[in-house]
């Protein structure tokens, strides 16, 4: 299984950037895709998840609003669109592909290399 994200780069404060994480080696169209966050000597944060259909999508309280996901199942790819961006979104942003574990909890099994994003101020 190979999830790549791109499209990270430098934007400044209130700018928006585009992430894409394209998949292979799995089914897709089975996976609940999520992205997360790893900001430099802090823990890794959820940002957004979207359900294997697209129908359902969830967000972090801070990036509500300003965050949206979506997923093209034909392309085996996951997109982020992050507007509004604040410097403290500075971080490696993160793609993964998870299911349902026995408690009905997204369990995220595949992980990407990860995107670095910096937002200026």
């Amino acid at each position: 299984v190979q999830l790549q994200a791109y499209g990270g780069g430098l934007v400044q404060a209130g700018g928006s950037l585009r992430l894409s994480c394209a998949a292979s080696g799995l089914t897709f169209s089975s996976y609940t895709m999520g992205w997360f966050r790893q900001a430099p000597g802090k823990e890794r944060q959820y940002v957004a998840a979207i359900s294997w259909s697209g129908g359902s999508t969830y967000f972090a309280d801070s990036v509500k609003g300003r965050f949206t996901i979506s997923r093209d199942n034909a392309k085996n790819t996951v997109t982020l669109q992050m507007n509004s961006l604040k410097p403290e979104e500075t971080a490696v942003y993160y793609c993964a592909a998870g299911g349902a574990n026995k408690e009905g909890r997204i369990e995220y099994n595949y992980w990407g290399q990860g995107t670095l994003v910096t937002v200026s101020s």
